[in-house]
């Protein structure tokens, strides 16, 4: 039998959970063990948000350049430096995450082991396999994710691209094929579009991003289809490699069309799965889903009844860095707690918030259109359109839609979904108020100011007023008028 380790708590990962676990863990009182077999620094400085954005703020700048004439600004040709671009990209992806490396590797030598490890029993780690055995009384698998591409792309050879290798390239590839309109097809398609590179962009069904609202959606469908290529209801059936690129095998799902095109490279945005496919979890006694994570209770991240929490893009829910540091805090919490034979606690998840970084922006928050339509619940919407907001045409960039739902009976705001320029601040704003429990009145009676984007929230608040036909709009409230005046 080889070394064994002793903790209280073991937590299977160092990313964007895994951290955070560690120090919630430690603040209950609890020895920890953090175990990564991979590279230190997480998924969203190592391949994830941070150099994406750099990408995309590259792409920005040439965009911005080839519009100026708009204004009656000329700076001539655009010429995009491809190996500088790229250089900046790793070379500022490297610097986000070193921090993260430098304060893992800060870590006494007892308290980080690296090794992959597999579950013996739910309290019993196997290190590698001739590794260290580790026994603790409580365990965080906070794994994250990694890219998947169906077997269609595996065939494409060395021009295949995935939302990790993309930031190697030091040059913009004449034309690049995206298969999938996620959000990492939409943010990197886009940007590789801006830079130079022919695009189209291969979509399974209607959807682009996380849109479910149709309205947005149309309005979403209107402004990338006039950057790229864009083939909703397609699937890609095969692909391989030809003299100077890549052969794309395509048909219509309905069958009506099929085409074969050439492309210099292959970008596989199809969406990335949890790492959990090595852990077994169904032989503890609890149901798992099709790709292997265990259910579990998202207000305590502990997996049924067992000494087992998890946390991050290993839930495959809210694949989102700040959900995933709130999932690690409650889980490290909690594992701290069961691991000092003290209760698990519950905890109240933020009101949801996410943002897509095209141009224009993609804003969620709160409840989807969707989930309010599945739900049965009876609400009311309002709306506005980018097209002709003030601001946004003052600045060249009055694309998009906005709704903001409420419930029928209070007129609560429950959620919204945005398209147009600069929705991550405006996103920010809805969720603060649903998460503040605000009506619609409350909302309007709000500051707006002028001239500024945010006046399309107010726009649409006004419609949404007016649907929940409110007498009481909340634009100005009287202090001493006689009541019901």
């Amino acid at each position: 039998m080889g070394r064994v380790i002793e903790t209280d708590v073991a937590i299977i990962g160092a990313g964007s959970a895994g951290l955070p676990a560690r120090r919630e863990a430690e603040k209950a009182g609890a020895r920890t063990l953090l175990i990564e077999g991979g590279p230190y620094g997480t998924t969203c400085a190592r391949v994830g948000c941070m150099p994406s954005k750099l990408l995309i703020a590259a792409a920005e700048a040439a965009h911005h350049i080839r519009k100026a004439p708009q204004f009656g600004v000329h700076g001539g040709e655009v010429r995009v430096d491809a190996p500088a671009v790229f250089a900046r990209v790793r070379a500022e992806r490297d610097r986000f995450a070193g921090f993260v490396v430098d304060a893992t590797e800060r870590l006494d030598d007892d308290k980080r082991l690296r090794g992959w490890a597999r579950f013996v029993e739910p309290t019993v780690l196997q290190i590698d396999e001739d590794g260290p055995l580790v026994r603790a009384k409580a365990v965080v698998v906070a794994t994250g994710s990694s890219p998947w591409m169906p077997p269609a792309l595996h065939t494409a050879g060395d021009r295949l691209l995935d939302n990790e290798s993309v930031f190697e390239l030091d040059h913009v590839p004449a034309s690049v094929a995206v298969v999938g309109a996620g959000v990492i097809g939409l943010e990197l398609g886009q940007a590789l579009a801006r830079l130079g590179a022919a695009v189209t962009m291969y979509a399974f069904d209607e959807r682009l991003g996380p849109i479910s609202d149709p309205a947005v959606l149309a309005s979403a469908q209107a402004a990338f289809s006039g950057e790229l290529t864009l083939s909703q209801n397609t699937v890609v059936e095969a692909t391989r490699p030809v003299d100077g690129g890549v052969e794309v095998h395509w048909r219509t799902r309905d069958g009506s069309r099929s085409g074969v095109a050439v492309f210099e490279r292959v970008l596989a945005a199809t969406g990335r799965r949890p790492n959990v496919a090595g852990f077994d979890f169904a032989r503890f006694g609890v149901d798992v889903d099709r790709l292997g994570v265990p259910a579990f209770d998202a207000m305590t991240m502990q997996v049924g009844d067992l000494p087992i929490f998890i946390a991050g893009d290993a839930t495959n829910d809210r694949p989102l860095l700040h959900e995933a540091s709130d999932g690690g805090r409650i889980a490290g919490t909690n594992a701290g707690r069961l691991a000092l034979d003290q209760p698990v606690r519950a905890f109240q998840r933020r009101t949801p918030l996410s943002v897509v970084f095209t141009d224009p922006q993609i804003g969620l928050v709160g409840q989807t259109f969707a989930e309010l339509t599945e739900s049965g619940q009876a609400f009311a919407a309002g709306e506005a359109s980018f097209n002709d907001q003030g601001r946004a045409r003052v600045m060249g960039r009055n694309h998009g839609h906005v709704r903001i739902y409420a419930d029928q009976a209070r007129g609560r705001l429950l959620g919204a979904e945005l398209f147009g320029p600069d929705v991550e601040h405006m996103s920010h704003l809805l969720a603060w108020a649903v998460a503040s429990d605000m009506t619609v009145t409350d909302a309007l009676r709000m500051p707006f100011y002028h001239p500024v984007v945010e006046e399309g929230l107010r726009t649409a608040l006004r419609d949404l007023g007016v649907s929940l036909r409110l007498a009481d709009r909340g634009e100005i409230r009287c202090v001493d008028c006689p009541p019901g005046s």
